[in-house]
This record gives structure tokens, C-alpha cells and sequence, in this order.
């Protein structure tokens, strides 16, 4: 028996090869199958399941071209509703795997759907399940995001969860090791651990929604308690994986190689949006004006479905040369298929022949602090003759939990998974700082709000952590009734 778990850091997800005596299956594969098909190649052997857990909501995956190449059933849990062929397959229903068993359990709470699946290894003892989103490392499955299709209240899929949770999970040996969809950095829990792979045992111990002596009102309070909206993309990639989508090798095909003159005028013809995934630093000393930055080498594809909120949007591409079809492939994971091409050359092209191009404004920590130090000199002399307070507007674009936990005093929380919630805060004519925690979000943000007619944006070089080295004023408490 071989299990390998395949975790896509990006996604924070991961899909699992399972083999026993020449039988394959695989668990929640990504969109690109390639890979699995050419593992099971190698290894002689053939794929004969594809279990998917629920219908995902953060990514697309990869069942149905995975099904049409290898002629694999698609299973999922009962009630499961799909416009293609698929298995449905009953509460406790059992799949004979080469030498071992897989036996899907119905864990309705996170959908309606959820299913784990339960390993018995050749001697039919329990040995591992693939929790899917009903059982996370250190969290569970949110129960918000099923509930507009399933026309219930968060708290009613909790309560259902709760119930999945006593009577199908917990009551599985302490050594059953435990393989979830997600970990951290995942929309669909809260507190997910870093470790990918846990056990039973281990998750009674640590686990807040596991405890013994909780009771169902109890856990629906939890659980439901600190959920932030769910990204726009969401609905979209779930509707792609109950109807179906097209293969994302001709996604990949489709998109054209555009010189930097055929470039410029595909952009203004089509209103498409130019997306640049070069490295923050690259974007700061040059891009095309109104281009949007969200670099590949950060958590591209989670930003791109919390900020791009059309996954039909037509999209134009500056990538590092010879990272186009691995960006192209990243945006058809989470439903962006409308990648029209992209800048042949990348970015040195367009600034060869001499066309515009646009820059961002940056400060170290260092200078911030100056600043702050000289208008603070100013502000108190000022005060004492005008009664006036002087003041530089610093915006923190990090998670309302970073920010709580530490920030700038004075500075004001703009979290850039909202931030066209807040465009309005923004000053339009004097200078203003933005700053996350290291520069990544900082930049995306600066780029948004460029775009939007901001250029007198400040990104702050190394964010909070560069800033914490500096004597710059922090304080650790803010009213959370005034954070998303």
C-alpha cells in the first residue's frame, strides 16, 4: 500500500495518490491530472477511483478531465447533485482497492454533501482518513458556505457538523491518521494548523471542536464565531465543479503570445485587465499603468479569487519570461479561464520600445520613522501656538488578527481582502503610507489603488517587520468592533 499526499502550497490543498496491488485511487485531485496519470503509469498500475470529498468551493478540481482520460468513476457523498456522470454513493458504502478497502462516511455540516474516507489497510483495520474539509488540523470545515444552497442558517450546518463530527469522527481509533484537504492559509476554516498530516488521537487533545465535554450549543457558537465573508470566487468554482469545465490544456493553448504594440491595443479594444505576477520589487520600479500586481511567488491564487471578483474577467498577463503557462495554469485552478495571452518578452519589451510605463512610490522604515519623528517635533511646537496636531496617515492593509495583535499606533486597519470597501478612506490628495508584513500585500494594495487614481500611495519597503525594527510607536489593542 502507497499513499502520497500531493500539497500545493499555493492552495494550501492537498490530493492524495492512493495505490495497493496495481489499483489507484485519487482523493480531491487539482485540474491539472497529468501528473497522477503519468505516477500510476509509472508504476504500472491503474487509476480506478476518484473520490472527491465535496464539491470545492477554492479550487476547481480536477475530476471531471481526470474521469474523461482514464475513464475513472467520479464518487461523492450522498445527495450530491452533479451535470456530469458520477457515482453517488451511500453512507458507508465500500470500495475494494487492491488489497485494502476505502469506505465513504457522510459527514454532512461543511456541505450538505461532505464525505471522508475511511482507509482499512489489508488486515481491515481503520488506518487513515481523508477528512476533506469536515476535519482540518486544528479547526473544522467552516459551515457558512453551503448555506444559500441548501437554504439553512451557518448555525443549522453547524449543529449538522457537530453531529458528523460525535458520530462518524470521534469515535475512530486514537492512531487512525488523519489526512485533511486544507491547511493553513486556507478561506475555508479559521485556525488551521501548518502540519498537513495529524491523527485522531491528537486532534481530541488539540483540537477546539473535538472536545469531550462540549456541548452542540456550545460548538455552533464556536464555529460560527470570527467568520469573514467568504471570497466572491467561491460560488463560482463550486457551480464549475457540479457542471463541469474545459480541459485546462486548451485553456493553456488558447492564449496568445502578444508583442508589445499588439499588447497595448488588445488591452484598450478589450477592457481587459493587465495582471502583472513578476516579483514586488520588479513591479515597483516599472509596470504598465493600471496594471494590477499579484505576485506568482506569493499566495497568487487565493488573491487573485479574493480581488479579481469576475472569474470571466478577460485577462492579459506580464509574467517572468518563461512562467506564462504556469501562471495560465494557476489562474484556471481557481476558475480564471479567460486568460486572452500574454506580453511575449515580458515587461522589458514594452519598456524597449519606449512606452509608458508607471512606478511605485516606496519608503524604507527607516525614513517612515523620521518622518514621523519630525512631524511629531513639529506638531507638539505647532499645538502650543494653533492648537494643531500634525499627522501622517499610515495604512495597515494585514488581516484584522495581525492588526490586533500588533500595529502602528495611529495607524488605521484597510485589510486588503476588502479593500474596495475602504477606497473611500483613502486620502486623494496628500501622501499616505500603506504597509502589510513584509511587502507583498502592500504592493497588490498600492497597485489597486493606483489603478484607481492614487498615485500619491507610499509603500512602506519590508512592512512590520522592517517597521518593528525601528523606533516606531506600536501598541497591541484596538476596539475589534471597528475591524471586518
Amino acid at each position: 500500500m502507497k499513499i502520497e499526499q500531493i500539497y500545493t502550497g499555493c492552495l494550501a490543498q492537498g490530493a492524495y495518490y492512493i495505490e495497493s496491488n496495481g489499483e489507484v485511487a485519487i482523493v480531491d485531485p487539482l485540474r491539472e491530472v497529468q501528473p497522477y496519470i503519468d505516477k500510476a503509469n509509472k508504476n504500472n498500475s491503474k487509476i480506478k477511483y476518484i473520490f472527491e470529498t465535496h464539491f470545492h468551493a477554492d479550487f476547481v478540481s480536477g475530476h471531471v478531465t481526470l474521469a474523461k482520460k482514464t475513464g475513472a468513476p467520479i464518487v461523492f457523498g450522498p445527495t450530491a447533485n452533479t451535470n456530469f456522470k458520477a457515482h453517488i454513493a451511500t453512507d458507508g458504502e465500500v470500495f475494494k482497492l487492491g488489497e485494502i478497502t476505502i469506505t465513504l462516511l457522510h459527514t454532512p455540516g461543511h456541505t450538505i454533501e461532505s464525505a471522508c474516507y475511511l482507509l482499512k489497510d489489508v488486515t481491515g483495520k481503520d488506518y487513515a482518513l481523508f477528512s476533506g474539509d469536515t476535519l482540518f488540523l486544528g479547526d473544522v470545515g467552516r459551515p457558512d458556505l453551503a448555506q444559500k444552497a441548501e437554504n439553512m442558517t451557518q448555525e443549522d450546518l453547524a449543529g449538522i457538523l457537530f453531529d458528523s463530527l460525535r458520530t462518524k469522527i470521534m469515535t475512530l481509533a486514537d492512531d487512525v491518521i488523519v489526512y485533511p484537504a486544507h491547511g493553513a492559509g486556507s478561506a475555508c476554516g479559521k485556525n488551521l494548523s501548518k502540519e498537513t498530516i495529524g491523527s485522531i488521537g491528537n486532534q481530541k487533545q488539540v483540537n477546539y471542536a473535538l472536545r469531550s465535554d462540549m456541548s452542540r450549543k456550545e460548538f455552533i457558537k464556536e464555529v460560527t464565531y470570527g467568520l469573514l465573508p467568504p471570497p466572491a470566487y467561491f460560488p463560482m468554482n463550486v457551480k464549475l465543479n457540479k457542471e463541469g469545465y474545459d480541459n485546462v490544456e486548451d485553456i493553456i493553448n488558447e492564449a496568445v503570445a502578444f508583442d508589445a504594440k499588439t499588447f497595448e491595443l488588445v488591452a484598450n479594444e478589450t477592457e481587459a485587465l493587465i495582471l502583472d505576477v513578476r516579483h514586488q520589487d520588479d513591479f515597483e520600479k516599472g509596470h504598465i499603468p493600471k496594471s494590477i500586481f499579484i505576485g506568482i511567488d506569493g499566495g497568487f491564487a487565493p488573491w487573485v479569487g479574493a480581488l479579481i471578483l469576475d472569474i470571466k474577467q478577460p485577462i492579459l498577463l506580464i509574467t517572468p519570461v518563461g512562467k506564462e503557462e504556469e501562471t495560465i495554469l494557476r489562474l484556471a485552478r481557481v476558475g480564471y479561464d479567460n486568460t486572452l495571452g500574454y506580453l511575449k518578452g515580458g515587461f522589458e519589451t514594452w519598456k524597449r520600445l519606449g512606452l509608458e510605463y508607471d512606478t511605485v512610490n516606496s519608503s524604507s522604515a527607516e525614513k517612515l520613522d523620521e518622518i514621523l519623528q519630525n512631524v511629531q517635533t513639529r506638531g507638539k511646537a505647532e499645538q502650543s501656538k494653533a492648537n494643531h496636531k500634525a499627522k501622517v496617515s499610515i495604512f495597515d492593509v494585514r488581516k484584522p488578527r495581525e492588526f490586533l495583535s500588533e500595529h502602528i499606533e495611529n495607524a488605521l486597519t484597510t485589510p486588503l481582502d476588502f479593500i474596495n470597501d475602504y477606497i473611500a478612506e483613502f486620502p486623494k490628495e496628500e501622501p499616505f503610507y500603506i504597509h502589510c508584513a513584509g511587502g507583498y500585500r502592500s504592493m497588490i494594495a498600492a497597485s489597486i489603488l493606483k489603478s484607481r487614481g492614487y498615485h500619491n500611495v507610499i509603500n512602506v519597503l519590508g512592512g512590520f517587520t522592517a517597521i518593528k525594527t525601528t523606533r516606531i510607536k506600536t501598541t497591541d489593542y484596538v476596539c475589534p468592533s471597528t475591524l471586518k
